[in-house]
């Protein structure tokens, strides 16, 4: 009992620590597990704070980790011709400028540094832009100095791209922007590469960019289509990012569209050219000139230009489309349509004009030949081709005088004062008056002085538009600038030709007016348009130019409108020129001599002609003249161009020579003979077999000129010796 007891004792005595042991490792557990727990309610509890109570706080640290968005510029759409030509694209240009009042500018450096100061900008600036010396840049720049300037221009034009890349590298500006004030500022510069071409149809841009970040139209096509050409831009921001700044594109900018015009680049080139050429000749003051696809109604051409200093023309104004003139007599042509219409007339009524000068109401008319007596008796027809003033309005006063309405209403049925929707801003509008219209005065005289074109006011355009009705049976076109709206080279929006009127007279008229314009230019007016290379018809225009409600004080505006070629007309063109200061003013001599030029060159530009159908000419040469020398070789070249050949005399296959037989349309190839120890002939060969022949006999050779062999100075048959020179005349 002793030792079992003593056991017992023995083990409650081991298992007394180990328990002690166990509570003290679970009590160390808690203390750990307590610890992270309130780590973890710190943890959580921060984050609360930085979540709810220090959160904007926060994010103005984050905001300023961050630089703001800048706007990604989009590119302008492009601007082509109806043949893909480009007519105008943007390219960036740039302003520079030093900011003398920069908190950092290092004055020191600018005036005292050797390499990186005033005096090596100088000289670089200098030898780059070549616009002042190294004197005159230095002064420049410490001006600029002196008057504290935040914004003074380095250059004062604008700079491309690589240029500003090469000028950063200066002396001076290529330190840092905070040390040295230089900065730039971008702009978008429009180029035209053929120039003046239609540039007032095509139009211009706004160089700055606007704060939204776009580029913008100023007049033309580019205002138009602004919208679709301008673009969208996008978004970037500058963000720190694992301590480094990252340029981030947040939006993609959208490029504009780009829009195919109908210009005809070729044709615009013709009609500009025989423009100013007349402008020059007969000095005057400013032409338009506007070429018209007769079907389509497309513009193929259009041109204002207008006189900047002597001898210099330019365009500034597009007259074509804005300038709402009185158009003189080419509006004749409508007045004999409604007359005709009307039944008031036919072609061969007869009208007496008398001596050329007409009192009607007090006021005076004239015809332009009144000084030598006048037409007397005309035909209605005749009043057309000898645009006789008189000859017309006593026909529209026989018609109309008592109801004027009905002639002002037969205006408006052709068509003359329809809207024409045209795609260009700041376009006029044709106004004609009625007698009911209060807002405009209806004298006693407006009537008659209508009839030829005066006290109404029509856009050169309207009056092209009218006359290619004519040309195109009776329909009257919309005229059109634009063919196509491209995205990214596919067709977004193709344009069609727009019916403005479907016939602006009945069929027998129109056939009686065509009949007419062919006559003022085979027997009128228009004899000086009159071309032996393509017909033309049309009707010339002379028209007094009023200043303060007085002629006679501006001068005259001279017109042709007329199309080409006349059986079966493919363009419709109107030239009208104001104030020629050389000459007397004659629609048909100016105006009229351009629309010739212009239709002839046209017409030449065009021709196509089929080769295979042209009649052999006697003095063509059929077969090539062949050079005498080496077989392989000539065999060679003559069978690279497909020309028949005959050798059935051919006995050896060295030294040939070649006869044309135009009979049989070949070349007989024929042995040159040569003999054993005599000079050969070498006549009709070239340089190089001739030599070489030569040579191989032991002779020596001197050449004079080039081209074939057409005499030795050692007659053939001669006997060879060697080391002998023999010199050889090449033509």
């Amino acid at each position: 009992m002793n030792c079992i007891s003593k056991m017992a004792e023995e083990n409650e005595s081991r298992e007394a620590p180990q328990t002690d042991n166990g509570q003290k490792i679970l009590y160390r557990y808690y203390c750990v597990v307590f610890l992270f727990v309130l780590v973890l309610i710190g943890i959580i509890g921060k984050t609360c704070q930085v979540m709810f109570v220090d959160k904007s706080y926060w994010l103005g640290i984050a905001k300023e980790q961050e630089k703001p968005n800048r706007l990604i510029l989009p590119g302008r759409g492009n601007i082509y011709s109806c043949d893909g030509k480009l007519m105008a694209t943007s390219v960036p240009r740039y302003y520079t400028y030093i900011d003398f009042r920069a908190d950092g500018f290092l004055k020191d450096v600018f005036f005292k540094d050797k390499s990186n100061g005033l005096d090596s900008l100088a000289i670089c600036l200098s030898h780059k832009f070549k616009d002042r010396t190294p004197a005159g840049y230095k002064s420049y720049l410490r001006r600029g100095y002196a008057s504290k300037s935040r914004q003074f221009p380095v250059i004062t034009h604008k700079i491309s791209y690589s240029d500003l890349k090469e000028i950063r590298n200066f002396p001076f500006l290529r330190l840092n922007k905070y040390k040295n004030g230089f900065y730039v500022k971008e702009m978008v510069q429009r180029e035209k590469p053929f120039g003046s071409l239609a540039s007032r149809t095509i139009g211009d841009i706004y160089g700055e960019i606007d704060s939204t970040g776009v580029s913008k139209g100023k007049n033309g096509l580019e205002l138009q289509y602004d919208s679709l050409l301008r673009g969208v831009p996008g978004l970037s921001s500058v963000k720190r990012i694992g301590g480094r700044w990252t340029n981030v594109t947040e939006v993609e900018p959208i490029d504009g569209m780009d829009i195919r015009s109908t210009i005809d680049i070729n044709i615009q080139d013709i009609t500009e050219k025989s423009l100013v050429d007349m402008l020059k000749k007969i000095d005057a003051a400013s032409g338009t000139a506007v070429v018209m696809e007769v079907k389509t109604g497309e513009i193929k051409a259009i041109t204002n230009m207008a006189r900047l200093r002597e001898g210099v023309y330019a365009e500034t104004k597009n007259h074509a489309v804005a300038d709402e003139t009185e158009p003189g007599s080419t509006f004749k042509v409508a007045s004999m349509m409604v007359a005709l219409e009307d039944g008031v007339c036919l072609p061969g009524d007869t009208v007496d004009v008398g001596n050329g000068i007409f009192m009607y109401k007090g006021a005076r008319m004239t015809d332009h030949n009144n000084n030598r007596g006048g037409y007397h008796k005309i035909t209605a027809e005749q009043a057309i081709w000898y645009s006789s003033n008189i000859g017309v309005a006593k026909i529209i006063l026989k018609g109309y005088e008592h109801n004027p309405t009905k002639y002002v209403e037969g205006l408006y049925r052709i068509g003359l004062t329809k809207d024409l929707h045209l795609e260009i801003p700041g376009a006029g509008r044709a106004k004609i008056r009625r007698p009911d219209d209060t807002t405009l005065y209806w004298s006693k005289t407006t009537l008659p002085w209508m009839s030829f074109g005066y006290e109404t006011q029509i856009p050169p355009i309207y009056t092209l538009a009218f006359y290619n009705a004519i040309a195109n049976n009776g329909k009257m076109v919309r005229p059109m600038f634009t063919k196509e709206i491209l995205n990214n080279g596919k067709v977004v929006k193709r344009f069609s030709t727009e019916v403005i009127n479907p016939s602006i007279c009945s069929e027998q008229t129109l056939a009686i007016i065509k009949d007419m314009l062919l006559g003022v230019v085979e027997k009128g007016t228009g004899k000086a348009v009159h071309s032996d290379i393509v017909r033309i018809a049309g009707k010339t225009g002379t028209a007094q130019i009023a200043s303060g409600g007085v002629y006679r004080r501006a001068g005259h505006q001279v017109a042709f409108c007329g199309y080409f070629p006349a059986d079966k007309p493919e363009y419709t063109c109107i030239v009208v020129i104001r104030q020629p200061r050389i000459g007397y003013p004659s629609g048909g001599t100016m105006s009229g001599g351009v629309v010739k030029t212009i239709a002839e060159k046209i017409y030449a530009s065009h021709v196509r002609i089929n080769v295979e159908d042209m009649q052999p000419d006697s003095t063509a040469v059929l077969l090539p003249s062949a050079k005498s020398g080496d077989y392989g070789a000539l065999v060679s070249v003559l069978d690279e161009l497909d020309i028949n050949i005959n050798t059935d005399s051919l006995k050896q296959e060295q030294w040939v020579y070649a006869k044309a037989d135009t009979a049989s349309r070949q070349l007989d190839i024929e042995d040159l003979t040569l003999r054993q120890g005599l000079v050969p002939r070498v006549v009709g060969m070239g340089a190089k077999d001739a030599v070489y022949l030569l040579e191989s006999l032991g002779l020596r050779t001197r050449i004079q000129g080039i081209g074939r062999v057409r005499s030795q100075s050692i007659l053939p048959g001669q006997r060879i010796v060697k080391g002998q020179t023999i010199v050889l005349t090449l033509r």
